[in-house]
């Protein structure tokens, strides 16, 4: 069966030269970077090799770099670190309606723990307003975290906008950009980010891998306590190999040249759609400030996840979710205000690197084969 893989928003594979900066820490260089002998010569300096490639793609100072098991734990990290940081200047944190669980969930726990947050709303094109987040400041707020960009409609937020904000009123700012790492522009003085969230496994590195961005001055509370690895804010014997692979992919990011070729056929892939089914398919999202790989459109009077089912060898998702034989609406769909006829019906397919011009021809080819689609 030939297999067709749009689904790069949710993993892609580990690149080539990824697992070959990799591979030495799997067959010979075992030590450990924090001893104090010359088994741990080699993995000290590849450890601090890699902080610095994951420095010069954000723009940031190798010390500025705090490597993680993921994006869940560097948002965790951020959100929680940030709260019991500053628990004696304040409670209030302030998100959005369309952030990853991996935010949405520590607040929720913060709130059992005495924090006050504020969810704003986004529009129908799932941006948030920065007077919005302006407005909802008090003297109370200690964070304000924002995505860059929505991991289901690839929606890019005014980051820049609000980092002003931010910093007008002198409250910390984190962003979670495990999304658009590799994709667009992430540099950190540009954004007006205090915090950046990287996941591995989102830019052709491996799973298991992420990072976080933190200010010089910024106080976080560990999340791990122990030993004092990553300069006492994250315990714990640092996994060489995995670093490594984050630092090689962070090094290929550096190159976005390769998402002109992505943008182009994404852009053929939607417009093919809409030339073929017009009013029945609806694109989800923004239709300028949207990651370039990225589109999630609604199959209106379908279901995304029915759609998907009919295609030979497709990998790709829908934000909508089965339970008991009731489709439920994807709440970041809910919070764009799409209507749930409509939003059942979305499925978001995302390109990457190895995608094909006559892969996105043979997925088109297929849809237009489906009975309730050709009608």
């Amino acid at each position: 069966m030939v297999r067709f893989y749009l689904d790069y928003n949710a993993s892609t594979p580990i690149d080539p030269a990824v697992a070959a900066a990799m591979r030495p820490f799997l067959e010979e260089d075992f030590g450990n970077p924090s001893s104090g002998h010359w088994a741990s010569t080699s993995a000290k300096a590849t450890l601090e090799r890699a902080r610095g490639q994951v420095s010069v793609l954000l723009g940031s100072a190798p010390e500025e770099i705090v490597f993680t098991s993921g994006g869940s734990e560097a948002n965790n990290l951020a959100i929680k670190g940030s709260f019991f940081a500053l628990r004696d200047k304040g409670d209030h944190i302030i998100t959005t309606a369309v952030e990853h669980p991996a935010i949405l969930a520590p607040c929720r726990f913060l709130e059992r723990l005495g924090a006050r947050v504020t969810y704003l709303p986004v529009d129908s094109t799932g941006r948030v307003d920065p007077e919005d987040v302006r407005r909802a400041i008090t003297p109370h707020t200690i964070l304000i975290s924002v995505m860059h960009a929505n991991n289901e409609v690839g929606t890019i937020q005014p980051i820049e906008e609000i980092g002003a904000i931010a910093r007008e009123h002198g409250i910390r700012f984190h962003t979670d950009a495990a999304q658009s790492v590799g994709k667009i522009a992430t540099r950190v003085d540009d954004l007006g980010v205090d915090l950046l969230t990287i996941a591995g496994h989102k830019l052709y590195a491996p799973k298991g891998i992420g990072a976080l961005f933190v200010r010089g001055g910024i106080e976080l509370e560990p999340l791990i306590h122990g030993a004092g690895h990553e300069s006492g804010r994250r315990a714990g014997t640092e996994s060489v190999l995995l670093a490594s692979g984050l630092g090689a992919a962070c090094e290929l990011a550096q190159d976005l040249s390769s998402m002109e070729r992505i943008l182009k056929l994404r852009d053929h892939f939607w417009h093919a759609l809409r030339d073929r089914f017009g009013d029945q398919i609806v694109l989800n999202g923004h239709t300028e400030h949207r990651l370039p790989n990225t589109l999630n459109v609604s199959f209106v009077g379908l279901v995304g996840a029915d759609v998907l089912a009919q295609l030979d060898g497709v990998a790709a998702s829908t934000g909508s979710a089965c339970h008991a034989g009731r489709v439920e609406l994807s709440p970041v769909l809910d919070a764009m205000g799409v209507p749930r006829e409509v939003g059942i019906g979305a499925a978001r397919f995302s390109l990457g690197r190895h995608t094909t011009s006559a892969e996105i021809d043979d997925v088109l080819a297929q849809l237009m084969l489906i009975p309730a689609l050709s009608a």
